[in-house]
């Protein structure tokens, strides 16, 4: 393995930490996300006492998400099935997920946030699906933030791609807390909350908590999937749209 995914096991094996190591931005690529997904892989068999999964950014930022030249069409059909598998991983751990989340944490980033079961975030933490200003959009948050925050929210920050504010995020029941010291905030939850319980209970209770995300993985995830690279990607705008992102350049839509 490279280094892109920094990983270590804390708390007497109760907790495995995996930090995105490509500052920063911390951009999942197709590199990234094949790693990640190793060491995902590599928690199998789970061991026994392990209780969490914590992802974090290294540098000042969680991450700016997927790669945007990646999303075009040459290596999009590549790109976005395997960053898809990250949360089928993620979920076949049956291990409660958190994300410790600093600066920005953006597309791919946020949905890879939203997907844990608690973030614990600082004052400099700002989330957005920003796709829809390239005219794409975040498969994995249509499915997953609607059951975090509600339809009605949901689709207004994904029709709007605005970015929202730790404290925001807070107030939405997005993050479990605002904190100058987010890493301090998580240890001081897990030593309260799980740490004390049984790993055998936690791991069956987080499955039996995450059945509606896990229907979501099976059955809404695909066709979305499917919108996104077989007919979104059919039209014009979605790469234009990545383009003069790509370019730094105003976009110049066709409504093709």
């Amino acid at each position: 393995m490279s280094d892109a995914i920094l990983a270590s096991s804390e708390q007497d094996g109760q907790l495995e930490r995996l930090i995105l190591n490509r500052p920063k931005g911390n951009v999942l690529d197709l590199e990234m996300i094949a790693e990640l997904g190793a060491r995902l892989d590599s928690l199998h068999p789970v061991r026994p006492e392990l209780k969490a999964v914590m992802l974090e950014g290294a540098g000042g930022h969680f991450s700016f998400g997927a790669s945007v030249e990646q999303h075009l069409p040459a290596s999009v059909g590549k790109l976005l099935p395997a960053f898809h598998n990250l949360f089928r991983q993620l979920e076949a751990l049956s291990v409660p997920s958190v994300a410790v989340v600093r600066g920005q944490c953006l597309g791919g980033g946020f949905e890879l946030a939203l997907w844990c079961g608690w973030i614990f975030c600082d004052p400099s933490a700002r989330f957005a699906v920003p796709e829809i200003k390239l005219a794409v959009f975040p498969p994995i948050a249509a499915a997953a933030l609607p059951w975090r925050i509600g339809g009605a929210r949901a689709t207004d920050l994904i029709l709007t791609g605005r970015a929202i504010t730790g404290s925001e995020a807070v107030s939405l029941g997005l993050a479990a807390s605002c904190t100058d010291d987010p890493e301090a905030a998580f240890q001081t939850w897990f030593a309260a909350s799980l740490a004390p319980l049984s790993p055998l209970a936690v791991k069956l209770a987080w499955r039996a908590s995450r059945r509606p995300l896990a229907a979501a993985l099976a059955h809404d995830v695909p066709e979305l999937e499917a919108l996104y690279l077989d007919e979104l990607m059919r039209h014009a705008d979605p790469v234009e749209g990545l383009t003069a992102f790509l370019e730094r350049r105003a976009p110049r839509w066709t409504n093709r």
